[in-house]
């Protein structure tokens, strides 16, 4: 048992009052290897990498689900084997965070790249060595991968970042879904009624049966079980078409006050920075492989419900490329930022509780809106790795000072209001 909740799970502390680590003591630790150290528990690891893959799998057990680790977490070859093993895909952001997951033998097709200013390098590289995604941050960034991949001969497979103006997160500075912060591509013109997209609240789970099929499954299949229309990202039968467009088309005979507010919103959607790039991605489909799109909303959170909300913004965003281009994003990811207690005081977000309320509201607004299930797509990265170390320090010298201010002051970081503890 470990120390302390918020401690690895090997650790521990002996009849002799010592803190030790897989049977091994602090201070041997600190004999070998000098101060300050950094100990990972990696079956701890292990377990929190596995658990999470699982628990997603259970959770959207109607679609597939992929689970990356993001690498901005904590990175080393060990711990990119250790996750990849245990069924992650990892996120990288830089060039070096790249070339360690290489060096560690991951494959290509298990990275994808992130970043707000990739270089032309970063880039260069995702492409030749076949990343999974590159996930597009800025309008300006489609152009310049599909550059590239002409260049190499190659084709891209790219994701859009949508800033969906939902803010969660444990301090205002990690909330990364504001209209107006450097991450991603804004969803809604600037200065829309975003009050309109109220109405994905208010949608019911009234889509005739069978329709909640998974992505590349049409809704209605023959008794034989012959699948009757389209396959994954391509143009859909007219009949998935119908299930899909209506109710952006207003002028269909069946229009009420629900559907209308329904297609007010898709047009905002329409309108929007988001939707624009998508357009300039898919029409450059020669060189780019338009894989879906991405949500982030922030770090260290609690419950799914801004999860939730973001999750069906994401999903009116498909339906509404659906409407206007005829092409299923094949895959939603709806990002990281998974809490984790620091405290003793403090709680971890319930995965398996929280992952399943996300996956019934996922459910219920694909449904409502007509369309398949598409593939869902996390990345935690402190949940899998933050409980599983600690750092070890041993006192150099004690210097005596004053100090004025109360303990918040002393002891609260002044830019995110963080508490540190010392053992």
């Amino acid at each position: 048992m470990s120390v302390t909740p918020i401690w690895p799970a090997g650790s521990a502390v002996n009849a002799d009052g010592e803190i030790t680590f897989h049977g091994r003591t602090a201070e041997s630790l600190l004999d070998e290897f000098g101060s300050p150290l950094y100990v990972i528990d990696t079956d701890d690891v292990r377990a929190r990498a596995t658990k999470f893959v699982k628990s997603a799998s259970h959770a959207f057990n109607n679609t597939v689900t992929h689970v990356s680790f993001a690498g901005k977490a904590l990175l080393s070859k060990e711990i990119c084997r250790i996750v990849t093993e245990s069924g992650m895909l990892i996120d990288t952001c830089t060039m070096g965070e790249m070339r360690i997951a290489l060096a560690a033998g991951v494959p290509g097709r298990r990275l994808v790249l992130h970043g707000n200013n990739k270089s032309d390098a970063e880039i260069e590289l995702a492409i030749e060595q076949g990343f999974a995604k590159i996930v597009v941050d800025e309008p300006n960034e489609p152009e310049r991968i599909a550059r590239i991949a002409k260049k190499l001969g190659k084709r891209a497979r790219v994701m859009l970042r949508v800033t969906s103006g939902i803010h969660a997160g444990g301090h205002e500075f990690v909330s990364t879904a504001h209209e107006d912060q450097k991450f991603g591509v804004a969803l809604l013109p600037a200065g829309a009624d975003a009050g309109k997209l109220d109405v994905l609240d208010d949608l019911a789970d009234v889509t005739p049966a069978g329709s909640n099929a998974k992505l590349g499954e049409h809704p209605e299949t023959d008794a034989a079980g012959n699948d009757a229309a389209q396959s994954v990202g391509h143009h859909a039968e007219r009949k998935l078409q119908y299930d899909v467009r209506y109710p952006y088309d207003l002028s269909h005979e069946k229009v009420s006050d629900g559907d209308r507010k329904l297609a007010e919103a898709m047009t905002l959607v329409a309108d929007g920075p988001a939707l624009a790039v998508l357009k300039d991605i898919y029409r450059r489909q020669d060189v780019l492989e338009l894989v879906g799109i991405h949500s982030h909303i922030g770090s260290n959170i609690h419950d799914a419900d801004a999860f939730i909300q973001a999750a069906k913004r994401m999903m009116l965003l498909r339906k509404t490329f659906y409407a206007t281009d005829a092409y299923t994003l094949p895959e939603v990811d709806l990002g990281g930022g998974y809490s984790v207690a620091y405290t003793d005081g403090e709680d971890s977000m319930d995965i398996d509780v929280e992952l399943g309320r996300l996956a019934d509201a996922v459910a219920t607004v694909n449904r409502a809106l007509g369309m398949p299930a598409p593939v869902i797509s996390f990345e935690p990265g402190r949940w899998t790795v933050a409980p599983t170390g600690v750092t070890l320090y041993r006192v150099g010298t004690v210097k005596p000072v004053q100090l004025s201010g109360d303990a918040k002051d002393r002891d609260g970081n002044p830019v995110t209001e963080r508490v540190y503890v010392s053992v």
